[in-house]
Formats: C-alpha cells, sequence, structure tokens
C-alpha cells in the first residue's frame, strides 16, 4: 500500500511512492534553533536514572534529580540556564521549599551544586557535551562543558554515545576536567557511595545497553517494579519451601504411624496386648 498524503487544500488523498519519501532517519528528531530536544532514548534512559539513583548515606527526601530541566547557574546572568539530559543533587529537599515541584533548578536559591551530571551524545549537541565549541565572545553563554567544569565544578560528568555504546567520564582534578581510564564500563562514585555504568537487559520493552547505578557491592539498583517482582518471587519460594517442609513432616509422621502400627503388629503376634 502506497503512503498517502493529504494537503491543506483538498480532501482527496494523493498517492506518493513509498521510496520518494524521508525516513526516520532522514528527519532530524532535533529543532535545529533548539538542539537536543529528547527522541524515545532521552525520554527512557534518564526516568532509569531517576528511578535507580539512591545514595545509601542520604534519605530519599533530602535527594533531587531531574532530567530536561533548566538548570540556572549565574546570578549575574539570571537568564541564562544549561538542560541536562540528567542530573543529581543531594542534601537537597526533594520539593522545592519542602512542598512544591520544582520548575526550574536555580543555583542561587538552591544553594547546592549538582553532584553528577549525565548527558547523552546527540549529533546536534556533541561537540557541545565535549567542549569542543568555544564562546565567540563574553557576552554569550558559556557552553555546557565550561559550566559543568568552572562555573558550577560538578565533581563527575559522565556522557554516553548510545550509537556506539561508548561511556566516557569526567572526573575534577585541580579544577579541570580528567577523563577516568575504564577497564570496565563502570565508574564508582564515592562522594554518592554510588556507581554507574552499562547494564545489558530489558527497558520498556526494549532490551539494550543501558545506563543505570549500581552499589558498594555491584549490584544493580532495582527499580521499584524489579523490587516487587523480586519480592513476589522470594515469597514464592518461601511458599514452596513452607510446602515441602510441610509435606516432608506430614511424611514423617506418616512413616511413625506405620512403624508403630508395625511394631503394635508384632506385640500382638507375641501374644502381648497393649
Amino acid at each position: 500500500m502506497l503512503p498517502i498524503k493529504y494537503s491543506a487544500q483538498q480532501t482527496e488523498p494523493i498517492d506518493l511512492p513509498k521510496e520518494q519519501l524521508p525516513t526516520m532517519y532522514d528527519l532530524s528528531s532535533e529543532d535545529p534553533e533548539e538542539p537536543g530536544l529528547p527522541d524515545e532514548f532521552h525520554d527512557f534512559q534518564p526516568d532509569l536514572l531517576r528511578i535507580t539513583f539512591r545514595p545509601p548515606n542520604y534519605p530519599k527526601d533530602r535527594v533531587f534529580s531531574a532530567c530536561d530541566l533548566n538548570l540556572y547557574y549565574d546570578v549575574r546572568h539570571p537568564k541564562w540556564y544549561k538542560r541536562p539530559d540528567w542530573f543529581g543533587v543531594v542534601e537537597v529537599p526533594r520539593l522545592y521549599a519542602g512542598y512544591d515541584l520544582r520548575l526550574s533548578y536555580v543555583i542561587w536559591q538552591e544553594g547546592v551544586n549538582p553532584l553528577v551530571v549525565v548527558e547523552l551524545l546527540s549529533p546536534g549537541t556533541e561537540k557541545e557535551d565535549l567542549g569542543e565549541i568555544d564562546r565567540d565572545t563574553t557576552e554569550n553563554p558559556p557552553g555546557k562543558w565550561e559550566v559543568y567544569e568552572q562555573i558550577l565544578q560538578i565533581p563527575y560528568y559522565v556522557v554516553f554515545d548510545r550509537y556506539t555504546d561508548r561511556l566516557r567520564a569526567f572526573t575534577l582534578v585541580s579544577g579541570r576536567y580528567q577523563e577516568l581510564e575504564l577497564t570496565e564500563p563502570r565508574i564508582w562514585m564515592p562522594l554518592l557511595e554510588l556507581g554507574l555504568g552499562l547494564w545489558q537487559g530489558e527497558c520498556q520493552g526494549v532490551d539494550r545497553l543501558w545506563l543505570r547505578w549500581y552499589d558498594a557491592e555491584g549490584n544493580w539498583i532495582l527499580t521499584e517494579v524489579e523490587q516487587e517482582r523480586q519480592e513476589k518471587e522470594f515469597a514464592q519460594q518461601q511458599l514452596e519451601s513452607s510446602q515441602q517442609q510441610l509435606e516432608s513432616t506430614q511424611q514423617q509422621l506418616e512413616n511413625e504411624r506405620q512403624r508403630v502400627a508395625e511394631l503394635a503388629q508384632r506385640l500382638r503376634d507375641l501374644g502381648i496386648e497393649m
């Protein structure tokens, strides 16, 4: 069946050969005037980071993370912002001022900088994410790299390219980002007592490599759904174990009953009544 095209002036469809139409790969997911708009991966991956970001030394109500949320960083230029694909903060209220959902994250009001930022590389933002674009003038906003490294001095900066599955991580050394040499696709972050690594598994029905958090023992932090499934499996195992123990006990009782019956019959055969 040929694709159908409608025009604003007509109601009858116009048939176009399929080979003349652009594909998903020809049509960018990004507005050239606003690079970095999310595709499906930019929706699913940050959500997995959010729900597995549970630093063990901080209560849940003192941990905040966000994806695609404006991060305002310069009080001298209050309208300048960056929009990280995902960032995490500790020692701030989960809700703004303890009661409201955030519309943005404003550094001069929050008073706490993020500890970690994750950028998911895309063709429209890759050079800026990797600090390969210089400012034309001091009047223009700085790039992400400069903001994260020099202005906010965020300790951990992680970039991931889903097209090549390459994970890169940078940490501050003497005020400058230094890339970590990864012997495996995992980064341990002592300030958080958490690690971030590549996990092969299913998220939102898609099986591929995903970024997710792991604990000090190297175990992946479970989502609530995974926890519930694990608890149900454990409860089922406990139930099956209890049933097996019950069946074993019943069998032992039956064996004992038969042994008593056999002993009683032997006594009767000897003329001894009980």
